[in-house]
Order: structure tokens, then C-alpha cells, then sequence
């Protein structure tokens, strides 16, 4: 109890990767990775060993909707091939945003959150489902929100999209 498990572990540091590769923001809204200090991985085979490239992790697919560690869905999509725009249901609220990707194939993705300007690339492997979280806190709410997904007929994916609501530091 109190250890962070392999998938959260790897989650974690696709987070890290992700903000370090450039996502942004815009509309006064800063991205948060929203980890754990103590979270690391399991073993260094749980590290992806391609800089950018999604961490594999037994048990993922492209099959079945990516389960978030907590929140309400807002939008996902399963077992897509190319590219494709989700409208998040209910629009973005203020509070965390979570994104969980699954992907598999030749070449890679890129996942945009209009209007907010968070915007990931995922390099994706042959014969194997790779996996990449993302977070961040909005401080205003929005009355719509999109999740664009740009990639190549070689690369099958999944998404899901979160909110979870945040508690103002007392």
C-alpha cells in the first residue's frame, strides 16, 4: 500500500515527457502534470526506451476504451484508425482535464484540446500498444471543447477523455 502501481508509475512519466515536449496552453490556464513525487517507475523496463515514444505496458489495447485513475469521462473513442475531432461533453470545466492514449502501429499521433492549446505528440510501435496520460488544470471553464486526433492509417488508437473536479488549497 502507498507504492504507486507499474501503470500509474509509467503514466507518470509519459506526463512528464509530454509537458517537456512542448504542450502548451493558452486562455491563463498552465499545464500541471499532476504527479506524484514519490512516483517512479517500477523497473527500467518500464521506461519507454525511445525518447517521445509511449511506454509499453502489459495489458493495454487499442480494443477497449483507456480507464482513467479517476474522474468523469467526458470523451473517448476506441479501436480509430486516422484522424478524428471529439467534442467533450458538457464542454471543459475548470478543474483537472486528463487524457489517456492508447496506440499501436507504424508512425506516430497528435493529440490537440482546443480551445485551451494543449497539443502532444506519440510515437506509437509496431506489434505493440503503447500508452501516454496527460493532465492538466484549467482555472476557467469553457462552453465547448474539442480533442483532435491527427494520425495515419498505420496506427490504430484509443482515447479517453476526463474531468475531475480540484479543491481549492485551504
Amino acid at each position: 500500500m502507498g507504492r504507486p502501481s507499474p501503470v500509474a508509475s509509467a503514466v507518470t512519466l509519459a506526463v512528464v515527457a509530454a509537458l517537456a515536449a512542448g504542450c502548451g496552453s493558452g486562455g491563463g490556464d498552465a499545464p500541471d502534470a499532476g504527479r506524484e513525487p514519490s512516483a517512479r517507475p517500477s523497473s527500467p523496463a518500464a521506461r519507454s526506451p525511445v525518447p517521445g515514444r509511449a511506454d509499453s505496458i502489459p495489458g493495454d489495447t487499442v480494443t477497449k476504451a483507456p480507464a482513467l485513475p479517476d474522474g468523469e469521462v467526458v470523451a473517448q473513442a476506441v479501436n480509430a484508425v486516422g484522424s478524428r475531432e471529439l467534442d467533450i461533453k458538457g464542454g471543459l470545466k475548470s478543474g483537472a482535464l486528463a487524457v489517456l492514449v492508447h496506440c499501436e502501429g507504424e508512425g506516430g499521433l497528435t493529440v490537440e484540446v482546443e480551445p485551451v492549446g494543449l497539443r502532444f505528440p506519440v510515437e506509437c510501435g509496431a506489434g505493440e500498444v503503447g500508452s501516454v496520460y496527460n493532465r492538466l488544470e484549467l482555472k476557467e471553464s469553457r462552453e465547448q471543447g474539442t480533442v483532435s486526433v491527427t494520425a495515419p492509417s498505420t496506427v490504430r488508437w484509443a482515447i479517453t477523455v476526463g474531468h475531475r473536479e480540484t479543491r481549492a488549497a485551504a
